[in-house]
């Protein structure tokens, strides 16, 4: 799964749920995206993400 593929995943939950989603492409070092879901935050990096690494995220946003 491509970084853009998991953002746009995550906006429809948040969308869905009716949480607060704030991608900054600013905050990250490098080629990484700061994203916060509803009042948690993560780093996301680019390029292809493993199924292990997008598991990973959205369990830190609590998403199944």
């Amino acid at each position: 799964m491509k970084r853009e593929a998991l953002i746009r995943e995550l906006r429809k939950r948040a969308r869905e749920q009716g949480a607060d989603f704030e991608v900054d492409t600013e905050q990250g070092k490098g080629s990484h995206y700061r994203v916060k879901f509803g009042d948690k935050r993560t780093t996301i990096k680019s390029g292809d993400l493993t199924p292990l690494y997008v598991s990973l995220i959205k369990k830190q946003f609590g998403i199944k």
